[in-house]
């Protein structure tokens, strides 16, 4: 595993919201708003002819006409796009699975999107109040380009609102989602793990917890969903002590319960005042989040992509092809974690002493939370058995000799319940050949 910096955690936590970009977009819109007819004062009547045909040439009438259609229908479009929006959000909740919604909130066409509808509305409201009417003690002004810029942007949100619409109609397929999510999955695990070489390589040291080790408890309840390993590597040389956190991210932790231990390494510093600063430095570095986040949680996809093969395999759903699909992508993202490092993060100080391990999930586990539900809830479809089988035979080609055993043992799992079922003579046989096709590919070095 490699160490990820909090700028991502923080990147991560802003492209999540649809709120930043929009306010961004407005703030930006006002100062336009503000300035732009400034420039217009400065430079009227020295526009050259050509742009002079070009750019608005009405009276102040007919520019608050404009700012007023182009800001009155901005809104109603804004209203509109968020209505759509929220629509997707309950689609995806209800008929995939909740934990899709982070998905689609992140999508940067969205809030580009509303950015642009309410950059428009905000400009346009901005530049009316500056037209003024001719009187006897004030000349009219007309803010000719700011008034133009109002109509190419109500153009280009026009347009937006065409595109919007088809990226919309895209983004609710499943095979989208399904694929957004597997690219989410995999950018998170290259950015967290370190790929494994040609040849095996020793297993990593972890030093062993001693009988007079004490125990770290967490910080609060929630989702693991980071933690901050420098700032803890600091403390623990400073400290003179070793840290192992047990939990990985992702896991759900309670307040006060176990997380982890650690120990001195030198007898005279092992007392309260060690313990008590230590406590306050893990309370600090490791995170907790109402839900699970894609910066440091390699599982977090897998999870993804095996409630929308749960939820398609519901009795209110029954939808077996669009399990099967989400087992697709399971399955590539299984074969691309066996090529990696899923052993414990290791951090040393100058002098090469280890002062923080940091486990995290096996291939074990990740297999298991990929592939025991939908065997489970899919039992009576052969249709999602036989995937199974071909999603272990997939793994299997992947699979290094050392982590076969894994494979083994879902396969005698998946025969178990294969056999446990009323299928015909014919569909046993297929899947008896399925099972076969398995064991083929974990056979040789």
């Amino acid at each position: 595993m490699t160490v990820t910096s909090p700028l991502a955690a923080l990147r991560d936590a802003t492209r999540s919201q649809l709120w930043p970009l929009p306010v961004m977009s407005v703030v930006a819109a006002l100062v336009a708003g503000l300035a732009v007819p400034h420039l217009d004062a400065a430079v009227d009547g020295s526009l050259p002819d050509w742009l002079s045909a070009v750019i608005f040439g009405g009276d102040a009438g007919a520019a608050r006409t404009v700012l007023d259609a182009v800001s009155s229908s901005l809104i109603t479009v804004t209203a509109l796009t968020f209505s759509l929006t929220v629509v997707t959000l309950q689609l995806a909740s209800s008929q995939f699975s909740p934990r899709l919604l982070r998905t689609f909130t992140s999508d940067m066409f969205v809030q580009a999107t509303l950015g642009v509808f309410l950059a428009t509305f905000t400009y346009s409201l901005t530049v009316l109040r500056t037209v003024r009417s001719s009187d006897a003690a004030v000349p009219e002004f007309v803010p000719r380009v700011s008034v133009t810029l109002s109509f190419v942007l109500a153009v280009a949100s026009v347009i937006v609102l065409v595109v919007f619409l088809a990226h919309l109609a895209r983004q609710i397929r499943v095979e989208t989602m399904l694929h957004d999510v597997h690219e989410d999955a995999t950018a998170t695990l290259r950015s967290t793990l370190d790929e494994l070489g040609p040849s095996p390589e020793e297993p990593r040291h972890v030093p062993q917890t001693p009988p007079h080790a004490w125990t770290l408890t967490a910080p609060g309840s929630g989702f693991l969903v980071r933690v901050d390993d420098g700032e803890l590597l600091g403390i623990c040389v400073d400290l003179d002590v070793v840290v192992v956190l047990n939990t990985h991210i992702g896991s759900s932790l309670v307040e006060g319960c176990p997380v982890g231990s650690a120990w001195s390494t030198s007898a005279a510093a092992d007392d309260e005042e060690v313990r008590r600063r230590l406590q306050q430095a893990l309370d600090k570095s490791v995170h907790t989040g109402v839900e699970r986040t894609a910066v440091q949680d390699i599982g977090y996809g897998l999870r993804q992509l095996t409630d929308v093969a749960n939820k398609a395999l519901s009795p209110g759903i029954n939808d077996p092809t669009t399990a099967s699909h989400a087992l697709g992508h399971i399955s590539a993202l299984l074969c691309e974690l066996a090529g990696y490092d899923l052993g414990p993060l290791v951090l040393s100080d100058d002098d090469q002493r280890i002062r923080v391990v940091r486990r995290g999930p096996d291939l074990e586990n990740l297999v298991d939370v990929a592939i025991s539900q939908p065997r489970r809830y899919g039992a009576s479809d052969p249709q999602v058995m036989h995937r199974l089988f071909q999603l272990l035979t997939e793994l299997g080609w992947h699979c290094r000799p050392d982590q076969r055993h894994v494979v083994r043992a879902q396969l005698e799992r998946l025969v178990t319940t294969v056999h446990a079922q009323d299928f015909d003579t014919a569909e046993v046989t297929q899947l008896d050949g399925a099972a076969e096709k398995v064991r083929a590919a974990l056979v040789g070095d």
